[in-house]
């Protein structure tokens, strides 16, 4: 087993394609196949499935993936200390799509120095929230549980040897623009709502009531239109007077002030929180995230 081998099962694994992969490490691409074979048949597990639809990670080739890019890292660590001369602290968040998350991210990195870091933030669909903090891309992941998801979610959390740490709950609330015909309201219930579209990001492959980001996730909507960021779901409020459920932390430094929550009368508790892998304590970047984090608590309408 080499580095470089290592180098290829990552490149295939992040670009979804040996193709691809094969193009940006400026190989052939059955001199990629053929090494990666190797490989597999060196640890004697199958790393990639192959088929005529493409390649997809073997449950196996999941667990390698996590080591191989822990071995990367520390490599690429060696180097840019003793061969670069120079080294820079890495730090990496997943979450849902959470405005706070982002701001809180940005108050971390003014405060740590980002010359001394080399940060990274995705804000991306839940599976991969969860897969991005299990294969070590990410340190950690922000999410929410409730009661109708907990079990399912923390069964998935506890298969890929991660934990749930809790930091504060929220009620549900309608998150709107301005100018809809319901947003000077005390509360909107979900029959007032029936007319407008629900908006709800799409959650790919992994589709599943269990691992929508917005609550209420079961209930027959009559209008669903599915979004896959931020900036579209905020057009489409305007645009056609969507709406999505939230936790009602508004963070009008990112989104401005022309949207508002409006509590559900149908509410439930969310519990936001992060989850990191089980057995590791934080960084101290992380910590500071964290810390930013749970200032939003103080923001928590009610």
């Amino acid at each position: 087993m080499t580095l470089q081998q290592l180098k290829y099962v990552i490149a295939i694994a992040d670009s979804g394609s040996m193709n691809m992969a094969a193009k940006e490490l400026f190989i052939s691409q059955p001199s990629l196949s053929g090494t990666i074979k190797e490989l597999e048949k060196e640890i004697g597990i199958e790393i990639f499935q192959r088929s005529n639809r493409g390649i997809a990670m073997t449950p196996e080739g999941e667990e390698f993936l996590g080591y191989a890019r822990q071995v990367q890292e520390q490599f690429q660590l060696l180097e840019e200390k003793y061969i670069e001369k120079k080294i820079k602290k890495k730090f990496s968040v997943s979450m849902q799509h959470y405005t706070f998350a982002v701001k809180a991210f940005m108050e971390m990195a003014k405060q740590a120095g980002m010359e001394e870091y080399e940060f990274a933030v995705y804000e991306t669909k839940t599976y991969e929230v969860i897969e991005n903090v299990k294969s070590f891309k990410s340190e950690l992941g922000v999410l929410y549980t409730t009661d109708f998801n907990q079990q399912v979610l923390m069964k998935v959390l506890n298969e890929n040897n991660l934990e749930f740490e809790e930091m504060f709950q929220c009620n549900t609330y309608v998150y709107l623009w301005a100018g809809h015909p319901l947003a000077n309201q005390e509360v909107i219930s979900l029959e007032e709502l029936q007319d407008y579209p629900c908006l709800a990001f799409d959650q790919g492959k992994n589709n599943s009531f269990f691992l929508a980001e917005e609550m209420k996730s079961t209930y027959e909507y009559k209008k669903v239109i599915k979004a896959n960021d931020r900036a579209t779901m905020l057009n489409l409020m305007i645009g056609l007077n969507g709406y999505t459920l939230c936790s009602g932390i508004i963070c009008e430094e990112l989104n401005g002030n022309d949207y508002k929550a409006v509590p559900l009368v149908q509410t439930e508790k969310m519990t936001i929180g992060y989850i990191k892998r089980k057995g590791t304590h934080l960084s101290e970047i992380g910590k500071v995230y964290i810390e930013e984090l749970q200032k939003y608590e103080h923001k928590v309408l009610y």
